[in-house]
């Protein structure tokens, strides 16, 4: 039997509006508390907190920038960040490119300029940025000796192309390249993913194993997840390579995929 739940937000959980549906809502709180539903995204904790309180699971821990932040009661418990180092190579390299990298760190978001890429991304996640040019946070952070939980490096396809290519051949080994649209380069830790953030909850805070698991997901970062957990399932909109390794696919993430399943698997 299944104990625990543990869901992507964007592409799975949320429907056209990039919202919860009544529906979804409704189905988590059916849960009661007594199965708890465990949020597992690349957003920060401020974009998915809202999502939280809208189903009643504030008091549950959050698992931010795929596995990177890991917040028990509000407080991490686990944080694996980028180096300083390594952002201030980047910053150095997009010079020339001038490709627009929006950095973070827990709840703090920092976009370079209010640009396109920043309206949309104020769209998509309901948090608003501070404005500071990547140096001055590099300058800052240095001082607070702190990483980046993640970097999102959003521009034309050409110079994100270049920015991968660049990253690949000087870091291979210290960072993971999620590239979620061509305009898109999602750049975080390598040593964490979304199932040792799983693995490191289950462990530490639930004493769970596995195979009492049930997760969900669509994209490249959740593969591991869904293939390592008791019932990995993925939406129907899934990546080719999620639903080749997913247990189970059900319907699209827009038509309640994620409330369908937990309804028809844990009868509810």
């Amino acid at each position: 039997m299944f104990k625990i739940i543990f869901s992507d937000i964007d592409g799975t959980l949320l429907n056209a509006e990039r919202d919860l549906s009544d529906y979804t809502i409704q189905t988590i709180k059916k849960l009661n508390g007594d199965i708890p539903f465990i949020l597992i995204s690349s957003r920060m904790p401020a974009a998915m907190r809202h999502l939280q309180e809208k189903m009643d699971i504030t008091h549950l821990p959050l698992i931010s920038y795929n596995g990177g932040l890991i917040l028990v009661d509000d407080k991490p418990v686990s944080s694996t960040e980028i180096p300083i180092h390594i952002l201030e190579e980047l910053h150095d390299f997009n010079g020339e490119h001038d490709v627009h990298l929006s950095l973070f760190h827990n709840d703090e978001w920092y976009a370079p300029r209010d640009d396109f890429w920043t309206q949309r991304e104020i769209n998509n996640t309901k948090v608003q940025p501070e404005l500071k040019i990547n140096q001055e946070v590099i300058n800052k952070w240095q001082e607070e000796d702190k990483g980046a939980h993640k970097i999102m490096a959003m521009g034309d396809e050409e110079k994100i192309d270049s920015i991968r290519d660049f990253l690949e051949d000087n870091f291979p080994n210290e960072l993971h390249l999620y590239r979620s649209k061509p305009s898109y380069l999602e750049i975080a830790p390598r040593s964490i993913s979304k199932l040792t953030a799983v693995e490191h909850l289950l462990d530490n805070h639930f004493k769970l194993p596995l195979s009492q698991t049930m997760a969900f997901g669509d994209n490249y970062n959740d593969i591991e997840m869904l293939k390592g957990v008791g019932m990995g399932i993925a939406v129907g909109n899934a990546k080719p390579e999620v639903l080749e390794v997913a247990h189970m696919v059900t319907t699209p993430g827009k038509e309640d995929g994620v409330a369908k399943s937990i309804k028809e698997i844990l009868k509810i």
